[in-house]
């Protein structure tokens, strides 16, 4: 009767090996980091980092910092901490996106209020934090090897809790609502619309393109 002869078992580390070898190897994430060009330029520093995801989206991280304790009489002082998840329609880093955003903030500034299609600033100030839930498209383009330039425009739906102050520093203790307290309550919240994200952001590739 013939025999068959069989091979000797690899050995453990062996085959480990050949798994690896012979196993498909994710692309490599890029990762940006940015600055906001026209926030600079108003003196409110805006950095960010995007990393990539997957080949049409990326997450994305900002700090938004206005250390103004005042301007032309008006406060400015403000941080924010945001986070969003950016779809691509091409590729990630290339072209037309959509974005989804999730923030908080903690301000001592005046309040801005629609006039029509204008901004205005009321003539008091507040102190408080709140939340931020919004969406925003944008564009990028990348140019020489590891730069590109990123171009975007956000709304959110901003939901704040405050003290409102005049400017003598005394507390307001009836804040205007739409319905008064049946005590004095410096206390106030509101929730409105607004953008919250604008820019023209210079990016640097701090890794290398996929492979």
């Amino acid at each position: 009767m013939k025999k068959f002869l069989f091979a000797r078992p690899l050995p453990l580390a062996a085959l480990l090996v050949l798994l690896f070898v012979a196993a498909p190897r994710p692309a490599r994430a890029q990762g940006y980091v940015k600055l906001n060009g026209p926030y600079a330029l108003a003196g409110v520093v805006n950095p960010a980092v995007e990393f990539a995801i997957s080949p049409k989206s990326t997450l994305q991280t900002e700090i938004v910092v206005s250390p103004w304790k005042s301007i032309h009489g008006k406060h400015m002082l403000f941080g924010i901490l945001m986070g969003e998840y950016r779809r691509y329609f091409k590729e990630h880093n290339r072209g037309w996106y959509l974005g989804a955003n999730l923030g908080m903030m903690a301000f001592d500034m005046s309040k801005p209020y629609r006039d029509g299609w204008s901004i205005k600033f009321e003539n008091r100030y507040c102190k408080g934090y709140g939340m931020m839930i919004g969406l925003c498209v944008g564009w990028e383009w990348q140019f020489r090897e590891r730069w590109l330039l990123d171009a975007y425009l956000g709304w959110a739906f901003m939901d704040s809790h405050y003290n409102g102050y005049s400017f003598d520093h005394r507390i307001d203790m009836y804040p205007h609502r739409p319905v008064d307290p049946p005590h004095p309550d410096p206390f106030n919240g509101s929730s409105e619309w607004y953008p919250n994200k604008i820019g023209l952001s210079i990016g640097y590739r701090i890794f290398r393109p996929r492979q």
